[in-house]
């Protein structure tokens, strides 16, 4: 589908389509550059760099889950080389503290004796956090960055600091190990767009990375774009138009995972479901798959490609369900086929 829709009765092109139809190509070449530029570094995860470049160019934040050692802290520093994007790392732990990530007011004695605070910044002020192993902090931490990646500033000794812009926040969480870990709550996992699972890479996509990270020289990322054309392209998908038929799937797919809609399976091996923070990720994520993929508009292909990731983190299972070996996963899959 085009993004041009002409005028009913002339059937002529407006200006404002041909500027839109003008600003989504130039938007397609600088996507395409980032993508070239992080497929130079990262080898066989191209679903993973999908999915994270389409979690940032829709403007949200994305939670990585997947063991150690699959190049999650390479992806992330690499996509923000990229994006020429202010990027820092925290190492969540047990002992981190909220003002670990937020800063804190030290006091300051100048040369007459006076004293006055002043607010040092914490890591968070970047414009691309990676939150590395995110449930390994107290829920006390966890909520202070939580918190800002929902309202986007945060408040020290009353005072209000505002975020950089664009900021996304990349976290990692281990599958695997978890003790000694604080899940994150529900509520909390909301606030993540998606929910990217990155697996294990294939043999052949192994075998590059044996053979061009193990010698003397290295690819390197280059920067192909800055934060403020990335947050024009974020405007622009904002803009972009979502068919009707688009908009339906949806509706039907966000609905149909919620208890109490008729559907007998879902009733039985679903908790509670997603809200509609869920239908709004998925239009949003649409739309940004859309340009990334070379489109102009979303399809419900694009529904159906990232059901997964946006909902697999905005439902809970029964215990019965469990009790079976029922995955999230299988129940998305079911519902995607009821789409048709």
């Amino acid at each position: 589908m085009s993004i041009i829709s002409r005028d009913q009765n002339s059937g002529i092109e407006t200006a404002d389509e041909r500027e839109m139809v003008a600003l989504a190509e130039a938007a397609l070449a600088d996507i395409a550059r980032v993508r070239e530029s992080v497929g130079r570094v990262i080898f066989g995860q191209e679903a993973v760099i999908e999915r994270s470049l389409v979690a940032i160019l829709a403007g949200g934040h994305a939670l990585l889950v997947g063991v150690p050692g699959l190049a999650k802290t390479k992806l992330v520093d690499t996509l923000g080389i990229t994006l020429g994007l202010l990027t820092r790392r925290v190492q969540f732990t047990p002992d981190l503290m909220p003002s670990d990530i937020l800063g804190s007011e030290v006091m300051e004695q100048d040369e007459n004796g006076r004293r006055s605070f002043r607010f040092i910044p914490g890591p968070i002020f970047a414009q691309l956090l990676m939150a590395d192993e995110i449930n390994r902090a107290s829920p006390r931490t966890q909520s202070a960055l939580l918190q800002a990646m929902q309202e986007y500033h945060v408040t020290v000794a009353g005072q209000r600091y505002d975020l950089p812009a664009p900021f996304h926040v990349l976290a990692t969480q281990n599958p695997l190990e978890q003790e000694g870990t604080y899940p994150l709550p529900e509520a909390q996992l909301d606030r993540f767009l998606m929910q990217v699972d990155v697996l294990y890479p294939e043999r052949e996509a192994e075998r590059r990375i044996l053979l061009e990270t193990t010698g003397v020289g290295e690819a390197r990322a280059k920067q192909v774009m800055t934060p403020e054309r990335l947050r024009e392209i974020q405007h622009l998908i904002r803009r972009m138009p979502v068919p009707e038929s688009v908009v339906e799937a949806i509706l039907d797919l966000v609905r149909s995972a919620r208890p109490g809609n008729g559907l007998a399976d879902i009733d039985r091996n679903v908790s509670w479901g997603p809200g509609p923070r869920a239908s709004q990720a998925l239009t949003l994520c649409a739309r940004a798959r859309a340009l990334y993929d070379g489109r102009l508009a979303p399809s419900i292909d694009d529904v159906r490609a990232l059901a997964e990731p946006v909902l697999q983190h905005r439902m809970a299972l029964t215990f019965a369900a469990r009790a079976e070996g029922i995955r999230v996963r299988d129940v998305i899959a079911g519902l995607v086929e009821r789409l048709g």
